[in-house]
């Protein structure tokens, strides 16, 4: 008889993780509020229409298919039902202080901070009377950020620190984001940004990747490419793992993925930030099997069902995505993907907001219109691949 794993979540986000567990002949029952999403369009699963975050409606669902498993792929906010899920049927998966942790960033920070982990001068402000109070506490540029939001939604870095109206602005952007009302204050990090993609088994985290990135920068910092792997010295690179693997003790993650974000600051590796899943925008998806072998994702359910993962390297290539650049307006034309996609390394171009649609300036990941991904023998050749497969689509945006 087939295990029963449960997938929270339906988006195109989740959908390598659904058609990974059917190709695994499992049975597989996914969760999502929204009855049009893309994965439940996968012939053969069990759909549950039901609110990834509605922790007693998914209890009730899991107990009902009696499900071997419970997983969510590059999204936080659902990271609490799995921890409910699994301490309610003894599945393997993060406790509920752990999930807490790593989907509050103000008690992830406060948990690093225990566990001497490096990270910025931060503070958890819960009103604008706090906010103002804290912000004089910093004699450099410093980052606003919503307590417990994801996607880079949110997030404003006040560069001009004695600009009382940018001030008063950023709290203010910030504040609708966060669900619990808290708002996290912390230094600005100078610096290149790098995400490690980790494994845990059995208490024992294992570094299987880092992944440089390209952001937009100021004021929302919105993730516009990553590369696979780091282009950073071993030195660097070690130190990096090291923090990576300490931030995973502090939050105590013993079995399952990680993905945390680290700025390499004039002071060594500190951490944006931490998630208790699987890094999204394809970097674990798609760039690490490219440049290492490894299939995370089928790692991840294996490690659900409680079954041990193949996390060996096979190979060491190099792998990138790079997001397309694009202004507010409509899209007119699109030209030139055919002729992209047959560049030798192209391995996928989508485009997510087509002809027809609106697009807004890129202050989510959420409003980017679409990516190239790449695989070469080396990161730098990657990204070459990507900006050439770019140069020879032509979109206009009225």
């Amino acid at each position: 008889m087939s295990k029963k794993i449960m997938i929270l979540g339906a988006s195109i986000l989740q959908l390598p993780a659904i058609e990974k567990a059917k190709e695994m002949g499992l049975d597989v029952i996914v969760v999502d509020m929204n009855p049009e999403a893309i994965g439940f369009k996968v012939p053969g699963i069990k759909k549950e229409i039901i609110s990834t975050i509605d922790i007693p409606a998914i209890i009730e669902a899991a107990k009902r298919h009696q499900i071997d498993g419970i997983m969510t792929l590059a999204t936080d906010m659902p990271m609490r039902s799995v921890a409910a899920v699994a301490r309610e049927m003894n599945l393997v998966g993060i406790d509920e202080d752990t999930a807490l942790k790593a989907t509050n960033k103000a008690e992830m920070r406060k948990a690093l901070q225990l566990g001497g982990v490096p990270i910025p001068k931060f503070f958890k402000v819960s009103n604008e009377n706090e906010y103002k109070e804290a912000v004089k506490q910093f004699t450099v540029p410093f980052i606003v950020k919503p307590a417990d939001s994801s996607g880079s939604r949110g997030i404003f870095e006040v560069v001009d620190i004695t600009n009382q109206e940018l001030v008063k602005k950023a709290y203010e952007y910030c504040k609708p984001y966060s669900k619990v009302g808290d708002v996290v204050v912390e230094e600005y990090m100078l610096g290149p940004e790098v995400s490690v993609e980790t494994l845990a088994v059995d208490g024992v985290c294992h570094v299987i990747q880092i992944t440089d990135k390209l952001t937009t920068g100021a004021p929302h910092y919105v993730e516009m490419g990553h590369s696979q792997p780091t282009r950073h010295n071993k030195e660097i690179a070690d130190k990096i793992s090291e923090v990576a693997k300490a931030a995973n003790k502090a939050i105590g993650i013993k079995n399952g993925p990680s993905h945390t974000e680290i700025i390499i600051t004039s002071e060594g590796p500190k951490i944006v930030e931490l998630g208790a899943r699987l890094g999204g925008d394809n970097i674990t998806t798609h760039l690490v099997p490219l440049s290492t072998g490894v299939n995370m994702v089928e790692c991840c359910i294996e490690i659900a069902l409680g079954e041990k993962p193949d996390i060996e390297k096979k190979w060491n290539h190099g792998s990138a995505i790079r997001y397309f650049q694009q202004h507010a307006g409509i899209v007119g034309s699109i030209k030139g993907l055919e002729d992209a996609k047959k560049i030798e390394g192209i391995k996928q171009i989508s485009i997510v907001h087509g002809v027809g649609e609106e697009v807004t300036e890129i202050t989510s990941s959420g409003s980017r219109m679409g990516f190239v991904i790449a695989q070469d023998k080396n990161a730098a050749s990657a990204i070459a691949k990507c900006e050439k497969a770019m140069a020879e689509i032509d979109i206009n945006i009225r």
